[in-house]
Parts: structure tokens; sequence; C-alpha cells
């Protein structure tokens, strides 16, 4: 298997899925090549694709939220692109609603909205409350819209061409900081099935289910941890809706003690209800009451030196897991 960087890997799952569907477009903010995307489609798929398929809109969002989950009822699969889960904000009631719409007609036949809204999450380059936010938990509180949260190139594409196959309206949302990662990933045909979690890191003492940019940080905490004597367990959903609880429960049954680490605010948040669902089944069976790292509910600040006080760290994952321990 080859090794690429995770950007390229999303542009392989869309050039894939665009020669194996002719339905499948792409659309959004700096999406063409001499745009300013983050992961801005290759010059390659724009002279394959052309202006028929990749359409640069603008900065407007509501339109290309709603536009986009119109063209999907009418039988097209449109991949949606953002740029940044901020901007999404202006479009959250057609984004939630697009979830509504397939949930609501789910008896109808033949009605779906098969339309993917991507976006990068975070950032800690300085990006403050206008760049630099999650919002993971505002899209998975709206019923009828699947999440998915690749951390690893492999899944960057697995899950992505899943995505673009699902009749559902799907949230696909990555953290900036992998997107010049490098990792092995299959070529041609590869998917990643929703709602299967994997274990990055096997322990006994205690789990750390970690949620996008806080998988790798929750890895390196295990690392350090493993120095003095403690197993952590680490796991990432990759989905959120569906999410994977089955394995989340397996590994708290194991080791008696849930630490939670995701990018988004801790206050009503990913953690939060992850920790609520393993309390509800497993209470007698935790050692120690669950801890959450995330964001503090305050706006992100633009200088890097406070960033570290409000966004979650390696070290504030350590502090979580001896909490438990104590």
């Amino acid at each position: 298997m080859p090794e690429i960087p995770f950007y390229r890997a999303i542009q392989d799952a869309l050039a894939e899925e665009m020669r194996r569907d002719k339905r499948v477009y792409y659309t959004g903010e700096a999406v063409q090549p001499d745009s300013s995307s983050i992961y801005r489609a290759t010059e390659d798929m724009w002279k394959e694709f052309g202006r028929n398929r990749i359409r640069e809109t603008g900065i407007q969002e509501a339109m290309l939220a709603a536009g986009s989950a119109g063209a999907a009822m009418a039988g097209m699969h449109p991949v949606v692109d953002f740029m940044a889960v901020d901007f999404m904000s202006a479009a959250m009631d057609e984004v939630l609603v697009a979830g509504l719409w397939r949930s609501g007609q789910g008896g109808a036949e033949g009605f779906s909205i098969p339309v993917t809204y991507m976006a990068a999450i975070n950032t800690y380059g300085g990006g403050g409350y206008s760049h630099a936010r999650s919002q993971i938990g505002y899209f998975w509180h709206g019923p009828g819209l699947k999440m998915a949260l690749p951390t690893t190139p492999a899944d960057a594409k697995g899950l992505l061409k899943t995505a673009i196959r699902d009749d559902n309206p799907v949230v696909f949302l990555f953290h900036r900081r992998f997107l010049t990662e490098r990792g092995q990933v299959p070529e041609g045909e590869y998917l990643v099935p929703f709602g299967k979690a994997t274990v990055r890191r096997e322990g006994k003492d205690a789990t750390i289910v970690g949620v996008s940019g806080c998988v790798p940080m929750a890895l390196d905490a295990a690392a350090d941890l493993e120095k003095e004597g403690v197993s952590v367990e680490v796991i990432d959903p990759r989905t959120l809706e569906p999410l994977d609880t089955e394995t989340i429960f397996n590994s708290v049954a194991k080791t008696g003690r849930l630490i939670t680490a995701d990018d988004d605010y801790i206050r009503c948040g990913v953690g939060a209800e992850i920790a609520f669902q393993v309390q509800e089944r497993l209470f007698k069976q935790l050692k120690a009451p669950v801890q959450r790292v995330g964001n503090l509910n305050t706006p992100i600040p633009v200088a890097k030196s406070l960033m570290a006080a409000v966004m979650p760290t390696k070290d504030k994952i350590i502090a979580a897991v001896k909490r438990t321990l104590a």
C-alpha cells in the first residue's frame, strides 16, 4: 500500500467516486485548483472533471447546503466543501433540516438525500473563535444526520467513500492537524463501514475514548503513562452517528475507568453523551467517576499563549487518567 498524506486520501476518494458514479460532484468554497482551499482539488482532478463536476460557489453557505440537499433529492450525490466548520453555522438550519427531511420521509419509497457535508475542525494555529471551533455536538444533536470523523489517511478515504454512497445526509469532519500527516492507504475500492470503532491501543487500567484530533493526543498520553506503569486503552469511534457503543462498553467493562477527549466544548458535548451512556449501562462496573477533556466553555482565543489553557492537551488527558486512578 502506498503512503500518502491525509489530504491526498480525500482527493483520491473524491476522484474514485466521481469516476464510479456520474451523479457525484464536488462543490463549495475554494474548491478550484487556484483557490485557497486547505485541501483544494488537484490540477489533475480539475483537468479530468472540469467545471461541470467541480463547482466553485463562493461564500454562500445557506444556499450551498440547501441547494445541495435539493440536488440530492433530485438524484445527484453532491459532496459539499465548507472548508471550515465554523462557516457551517451560517447553514445550520439547512443542514439540520436535511436530516429531518430524510428521517421524516423515511417511509416514502425511493426517497433519499445522499449529500455529504465536509469541513475541517479546530486548529492550534491561532484561528480563534471564528476559524478554530469544532461544533461536533451541534450536528450530533440533529436527528437524521450521520457523522464521520476520520483520524488516519486510510479512514479518510474509506469513510468518505462510504459517506458518498450513503442515502442519508452525512457530516464529514476532520481535524486540520491531520491534513499533511501520512499513512498507508489501500488503492482502489476501499470502504470503511459506519458504526465500527477501532481500538488504537490496548490497555487494562483505563479507557480513553478519543474523538478526532484528540486521538493522537490520547495515544501520546498513553505512551507516557506506560512509562509510569499505567496501561491505557485508546478507542477511536470513527463515526459518532452511528456510534459503536459495544466496543466502548466492552473496553470500560474491562478497565472500569473512562476518560473522554474531544475537540468540542465540554458543556453539553460529545464526552457528556458518551459518559452518560456508559454510566447508564455500566454504573456498577465503574471504579471512578468518568473524566472529560475538551474545550472550556469560552471562545477559543487567538493568542497561542492562551490556547493551551482553553483547548485539550496531552497533559490534560494524562491528568484526567490519573484522577480516575486516584
